[in-house]
C-alpha cells in the first residue's frame, strides 16, 4: 500500500487532520486515514503542504478550447457572445488538438470530474479515453422560438447519441438559459429527463438577463434583432429571469444553476423553495472578470447554506483550466470565504451535483478521489504562491 502524508489532511467529510496519513491500494482507492502515528517513518511518502480529494471543475465548455486568447476581456457577456459566434467555426484539426490540450491540462490541475457543456459531437473521442470523469450536457436553444422547438430537440438529439456515456462518463440533454429556451423546448427537455439526472441551465451572468424579464429592456432586444430573431411575441414576466427558468424544469433533478453573477438573495430563496437540496450553485470566478468584470456576492450563498461548486468555464472565457486558480481568485476578492468551505464547493458539492458522489468528492475509505496536493498556503488560506500537483 501507499501511505501519503502532509502537513495537513482535508477529508472535506471530516474535519481536518494535522500530520494525517492517507493510505491507498494499489488500484487508488482509499484503504484507510489516520496519523503518523504508529506508522514505521520508512513506510510514508511525506509532503509539504495540504492533501485534499480531487477538484470536481462543475461547468467548462471544452468543445470552444480552441478560442483561447480569441476573445477581448472585459466587453460584457453579449458582446462575447456575438465575438463567440463569429470565432466558433475553424479546422477540425486545430479544434480537436485545443481539446486534447485542455482535457491533458485539467489532468495537470488535478481535476477528476468535469460537468461539459456541449453544442457538438466535438469533445466525444477525448472524453472516451481520458481518465477524467465527465458528465456531458448537451445544451439546446431555440431562442424563445416555439416554431423551431421540434427540430431544434430533434437536431442536438443526434448530438447526445454521439457523445460518449461509457467509462464511467455520464450525459443529458439540458437548456442553455432563461433567454433563449422556449416554453414548448423546455416541455421537451423536461420529458427527455428522468429523475434523479442532473441538469445544467446559465443563470443571471448579466444585468441585461433580469432586465429582459422584468420589463423588456436591457441589451437582449437588440441582440436578438441583430441576429434577425424575431422577439415580438415576447411578454415580460415581471420577475427575475431565474423565475422563468424554475417555472419549466423539473425540481426533481438535480440542477446547477450556473454562473449566478446576479442572483439575489430573494432569488436564492425562490430556488431552495422550488427544488431543495436538488439546488446546485455554480460560480466561474475568473470566466465572471474576463467577461463582466464582476463577481457573484459570495455572502448571500453562505447566507443561504447553500451548496455551491465551482467551475473554469472555457478558455475562450479563461486564461486557464484550473479550479485552484478560481479558489484563489475567490480568495483574493472576497477573502472572507473559509479555505475549507472552498474546498467542499470545489470537491464535494461539485461530485454530488454531478451524481459522482460515491466515489469522489471526499477523502474516504473505498472511495478513488483523486489526491491532490495543495502547497505555498501561510495561516491555512491559500496565497498567490499557491499551486496543485496530483499525487494520485
Amino acid at each position: 500500500m501507499r501511505k501519503l502524508t502532509a502537513d495537513i489532511v482535508y477529508p472535506v467529510s471530516g474535519p481536518p487532520i494535522p500530520e494525517g496519513v492517507v493510505i491507498l491500494h494499489d488500484d487508488g482507492a482509499i484503504a484507510a486515514l489516520s496519523t503518523r502515528e504508529g506508522h514505521d517513518p520508512a513506510t510514508l511518502e511525506y509532503h509539504a503542504g495540504a492533501l485534499v480529494p480531487g477538484f470536481v471543475n462543475a461547468h467548462c465548455h471544452l468543445e470552444l478550447s480552441h478560442l483561447k486568447g480569441k476573445v477581448d476581456t472585459g466587453t460584457g457577456l453579449l458582446p462575447f457572445l456575438k465575438s463567440v459566434v463569429s470565432f466558433r467555426d475553424v479546422e477540425q484539426d486545430i479544434i480537436d488538438q485545443a481539446i486534447e490540450a485542455a482535457d491533458a491540462e485539467m489532468q495537470r490541475e488535478g481535476i477528476v470530474a468535469v460537468g461539459d457543456i456541449s453544442n457538438k459531437a466535438d469533445t466525444a473521442r477525448v472524453k472516451a479515453a481520458s481518465p477524467i470523469r465527465y458528465h456531458t450536457f448537451v445544451e439546446m436553444f431555440d431562442f424563445m422560438q416555439e416554431a423551431w422547438a421540434e427540430k431544434t430537440f430533434n437536431d442536438y438529439m443526434a448530438v447526445f447519441e454521439a457523445q460518449a456515456d461509457g467509462n464511467g462518463n455520464r450525459k443529458n440533454v439540458v437548456p442553455h438559459a432563461p433567454y433563449t429556451v422556449s416554453e414548448k423546448l423546455f416541455a421537451l427537455l423536461r420529458q427527455a429527463q428522468t429523475p434523479p439526472c442532473t441538469v445544467s441551465i446559465h443563470n443571471q451572468e448579466t444585468w441585461h438577463e433580469d432586465a429582459f424579464f422584468l420589463r423588456g429592456e436591457g441589451g437582449f432586444p437588440d441582440f436578438f434583432c441583430d441576429f434577425g430573431i424575431d422577439m415580438s411575441g415576447f411578454r415580460p414576466t415581471g420577475k427575475t429571469s431565474i423565475h422563468y427558468a424554475l417555472a419549466h424544469m423539473n425540481p426533481e433533478c438535480r440542477t446547477l444553476f450556473v454562473h449566478n453573477t446576479m442572483t439575489t438573495p430573494p432569488d436564492i430563496e425562490a430556488a431552495h423553495a422550488w427544488g431543495g437540496r436538488n439546488v446546485f450553485w455554480v460560480t466561474c470566478p475568473n470566466a465572471n472578470l474576463y467577461i463582466e468584470n464582476r463577481l457573484p456576492h459570495y455572502r448571500h450563498f453562505l447566507d443561504a447554506d447553500a451548496q455551491v461548486c465551482i467551475g473554469t468555464d472555457s478558455l475562450t472565457s479563461n486564461w486557464q483550466l484550473s479550479v485552484l486558480e478560481e479558489m484563489k481568485t475567490i480568495a483574493r476578492y472576497q477573502s472572507y470565504v473559509p479555505f475549507g468551505k472552498m474546498l467542499e464547493w470545489a470537491t464535494r458539492n461539485g461530485a454530488r451535483a454531478l451524481g459522482f458522489e460515491d466515489e469522489l468528492g471526499t477523502l474516504e475509505p473505498g472511495k478513488r478521489p483523486g489526491i491532490n496536493l495543495i502547497t505555498g498556503m501561510r495561516d491555512g488560506k491559500l496565497t498567490p504562491d499557491s499551486r496543485v500537483q496530483k499525487l494520485a
